[in-house]
C-alpha cells in the first residue's frame, strides 16, 4: 500500500490533466510550440521522442518551474498559472525529475521526509513513511543510510518513495530508467505499474519508447517541440512509422 491522495471528485470525462496550446521556452529560444495533451484520471500516458523534442521542458512547464508564454495548463479544472512548485506538489502533482536528484548527505529516512515538506498533516506523516517502506523493502533495510551511499537503481526507488511521500494524485516520471541495465529497468517499470495500480495516475516521459508504450495506456510523440502523433499505445505499437523511427527495438 502507498500514501492515498485526497481527491476531489472530477466531473465525469473531465481529464484530470490538461495543456491547451502552450508555448514555453528558455530566453528567448522557444521549446514547446503549441502543445496539447490530456492526462485522465487512473491511466498511464506517455511522452515519447528524441533528445531535445522538448519533454522535459514540458514537465517543467506543468509543474511550474517554467511559466507558458502561451497557452494554458489546467488540472482538477483549474489553471496551474500563477501557482508556485510547491503550491502544485500541495494539489496533488509531482515530478520525479531525470537524475533523480535525492540529498545524498541526507539519510533515507530522511528523505523520504523531504518529500513530505509541503503538507500539512504532520501527524499522518510518519503512518505514510511506514507504508512507503512496506511498498519499498529495500528502503526500510537502508533507511539509517545516506542516499548518496545507495546502488544507482535503489536511488531511484529512493526518488519514487520520496515523491509519493507527497500524497500525490498524479507523478509526473522523467526518464526513470535511463542508464539502468535491462533488468533493473524492467524492475522499475513493475513498480511504477504497480502504483498505478494503486490508484496514482502517471505521465511517463521515457527514451525507451518501445517500453514505454508497452507500459503505457495511451501516447504522444514529440518532435521539435510539437505533439505529431497521439493514440492508445497499442496503436502506436502497430504504426510501421512509429516503428521505424521512434521504438528502440
Amino acid at each position: 500500500m502507498i500514501p492515498k491522495s485526497l481527491k476531489p471528485v472530477l466531473e465525469s470525462g473531465m481529464p484530470l490533466l490538461k495543456l491547451e496550446n502552450v508555448h514555453a521556452g528558455y530566453g528567448s529560444f522557444e521549446v514547446l510550440k503549441g502543445i496539447g495533451l490530456e492526462l485522465h484520471e487512473g491511466e498511464i500516458r506517455t511522452l515519447i521522442g528524441g533528445r531535445g523534442a522538448g519533454k522535459t521542458t514540458t514537465l517543467m512547464t506543468i509543474c511550474g518551474l517554467l511559466s507558458p508564454r502561451r497557452g494554458k495548463v489546467v488540472y482538477q479544472g483549474a489553471l496551474l498559472a500563477g501557482r508556485s512548485p510547491a503550491e502544485i506538489v500541495r494539489a496533488g502533482l509531482c515530478q520525479v525529475p531525470e537524475g533523480q536528484r535525492i540529498f545524498p548527505a541526507f539519510t533515507v529516512a530522511e528523505n523520504l521526509a523531504m518529500g513530505a515538506h509541503t503538507r500539512r498533516d504532520r501527524a499522518a506523516v510518519a503512518h505514510d513513511l511506514e507504508m512507503v517502506y512496506e511498498f519499498f523493502p529495500l528502503l526500510a533495510r537502508r533507511r539509517r543510510e545516506p542516499g548518496g551511499g545507495l546502488p544507482d537503481y535503489e536511488r531511484r526507488l529512493l526518488a519514487l518513495g520520496r515523491a509519493l511521500m507527497s500524497r500525490p494524485r498524479a507523478l509526473l516520471l522523467d526518464e526513470p530508467v535511463r542508464g539502468l541495465a535491462p533488468l533493473l529497468a524492467e524492475r522499475i517499470f513493475a513498480i511504477i505499474e504497480k502504483i498505478a495500480g494503486e490508484g496514482v495516475t502517471i505521465l511517463l516521459v521515457e527514451e525507451s519508447s518501445h517500453a514505454a508504450l508497452t507500459l503505457a495506456d495511451y501516447g504522444y510523440v514529440m518532435e521539435g517541440g510539437k505533439i505529431i502523433f497521439a493514440a492508445p499505445a497499442a496503436e502506436l505499437l502497430r504504426n510501421e512509422q512509429i516503428r521505424r523511427i521512434y521504438l528502440d527495438e
